[in-house]
């Protein structure tokens, strides 16, 4: 009974530090109307790269990457929302419709201040898509400037 409640108040414990940890600050949403219209095509969102990796950072600095994508379906595409791990990482898109064939980008900034060692983050896209998730990654090792 005592090693079960050490594994509740330690998985409590992890939760907790999680959630508190990283806030989640970009999330943005398009009217649900746009998602929904009737559309007699497939749309299929690919990315180019579903990882980026920044390489060795100084601490303090703001970097940045863009994730280009295409609309390889017949309909129109729509990214409904984009959200990060952390607060730390911030997300921008266009929330126009990307016609059959057509091409976009998912900015993401990363902002190491009071960052430390080897740092990954997840951008989650949302969108009309026939896959409606998409998960992206951010990784970076932090190193702090010794000046």
């Amino acid at each position: 009974m005592n090693l079960m409640r050490k594994i509740v108040v330690i998985f409590f414990g992890i939760i907790s530090i999680m959630a508190s940890n990283c806030g989640n600050i970009s999330n943005k949403d398009v009217d649900r109307s746009v998602l929904q219209q009737s559309d007699t095509g497939t749309v299929i969102i690919t990315f180019k790269e579903y990882e980026h990796d920044f390489g060795k950072v100084i601490e303090g600095e703001k970097v940045g990457c863009m994730f280009s994508f295409e609309n390889e379906g017949t309909g129109s595409l729509v990214i409904a929302s984009a959200t990060t791990s952390c607060g730390c990482t911030v997300p921008k898109f266009s929330i126009k419709p990307i016609s059959p064939g057509g091409n976009g980008t998912l900015e993401v900034v990363f902002d190491t201040s009071g960052r430390n060692g080897r740092q990954t983050k997840t951008i989650t896209v949302k969108s009309n898509a026939s896959t409606p998730v998409v998960l992206l990654r951010i990784v970076a090792e932090v190193v702090t400037n010794n000046n």
